[in-house]
C-alpha cells in the first residue's frame, strides 16, 4: 500500500478587494516584482513597483480587483481593467497628480532603475499599442510563492475573466516580462496566445478571449 497521503483541501478563498487589503496587495506586489522574484530593496522605495502596477488599479477600478485569502491572510490577487484606453486616460488625469509629490517626472533620459520606472509612470500611453486594440482588458496577477502551483492562479484569472466579460471586454492581454519563464507556462496552460508586437522590449504580449 502506498504511504502517500492526500493533501488537505485548500482553505484559500477568492473574494472582492477591500480597502483594508491595500497594504497586503502592495506587499505581494513587491515580493513578486522582479520577474516573479522578490524586489524588496531593489529600488529606493519598496512602494515604487506597487505604485505603478497595483495602486492605480485599486484606486481607479477596485471593482475589478480580487484577492486570495487563506486563514485570514491575503496571499494573492488579480486586478486590472476592462478598458485599457479609459484606464490610461484616468491614470494621467488622476493617478499621476495624486503621486506628484512622491514621483516628479525625471529630467532627461533615465539613468537609474528608479528613473526607468518613473519614466513608465509618467508615460501611461505606452499601454496603447495598436496590436492590442482587439484585447481591451488587461490584468496583473501575483501570488506569494507558497501559494503558487496549486491552482489558485487559474481560479483568480477565471474570476477576472468573468468580471471583465460582464464589463464588456471581449478579450484581454497581459504584458509579461519575457524572463519570467514560470509565468509564461501559466499563461500557456490557460489558453493565451502570443500577440505579435514590433519591438516589444523586455515584454512578451499574450492574449485570449474573456469567454
Amino acid at each position: 500500500m502506498s504511504s502517500a497521503t492526500t493533501p488537505p483541501p485548500s482553505t484559500a478563498t477568492i473574494r472582492p478587494y477591500r480597502p483594508a487589503d491595500h497594504d497586503a496587495v502592495y506587499d505581494i506586489c513587491v515580493r513578486t516584482a522582479d520577474a516573479g522574484d522578490d524586489a524588496r530593496g531593489r529600488y529606493a522605495s519598496d512602494d515604487l513597483m506597487p505604485d505603478l502596477f497595483a495602486g492605480p488599479y485599486l484606486h481607479l477600478e477596485p471593482e475589478l480587483a480580487f484577492v486570495l485569502e487563506d486563514t485570514g491572510r491575503v496571499v494573492g490577487y488579480v486586478l486590472g481593467t476592462a478598458d485599457t484606453p479609459g484606464f490610461v486616460r484616468a491614470y494621467r488625469r488622476e493617478w499621476i497628480p495624486r503621486l506628484a509629490d512622491r514621483y516628479p517626472e525625471p529630467a532627461g533620459a533615465p539613468r537609474t532603475p528608479d528613473e526607468e520606472m518613473l519614466a513608465l509612470h509618467h508615460r501611461p500611453e505606452r499601454l496603447l499599442l495598436p496590436e492590442l486594440t482587439a484585447y481591451p482588458a488587461h490584468l496583473h496577477i501575483d501570488l506569494l510563492p507558497g501559494h503558487q502551483g496549486r491552482g489558485h492562479g487559474r481560479r483568480l484569472l477565471e474570476r477576472f475573466l468573468a468580471a471583465a466579460a460582464r464589463a464588456g471586454a471581449p478579450a484581454l492581454h497581459v504584458g509579461m516580462v519575457t524572463a519570467n519563464v514560470r509565468a509564461r507556462g501559466f499563461y500557456d496552460r490557460l489558453g493565451f496566445q502570443v500577440i505579435p508586437v514590433p519591438d516589444p522590449g523586455p515584454l512578451t504580449y499574450l492574449g485570449r478571449s474573456t469567454g
